[in-house]
């Protein structure tokens, strides 16, 4: 998986490509939490994301809780069809804010 992140101000944004799983998602989560100091909206673009497991719904959930709980909020932009099922069957989708 490849991360890529802009900061600007209070807006993060993080583009992932390629497949975030077991492997990848610790890396994501420390990548993202060095970067949340201050940030009051988060925007995580999926449009290059293949694949997503437990272990990746597990450090979105992670985020959402983090971005809430100091009073930011979390985008999920662009999610390919195959990633957008995960959320609707896990359940996600009905809390998580999407942008096609």
């Amino acid at each position: 998986m490849e991360i890529f992140k802009a900061k600007d101000n209070d807006l993060l944004k993080v583009s992932l490509s390629g497949r975030l799983d077991t492997n990848s998602a610790p890396e994501l989560e420390k990548s993202i939490k060095d970067e949340l100091e201050g940030v009051k909206k988060l925007v995580l673009n999926l449009f290059n994301l293949d694949y997503i497991s437990s272990a990746g719904l597990r450090v979105i959930l992670m985020l959402h809780k983090s971005m809430k709980a100091s009073g930011g909020s979390l985008l999920i932009s662009h999610p390919k069809d195959e990633v957008m099922e995960v959320f609707d069957m896990t359940g996600f989708s009905s809390f998580l804010v999407f942008e096609e």
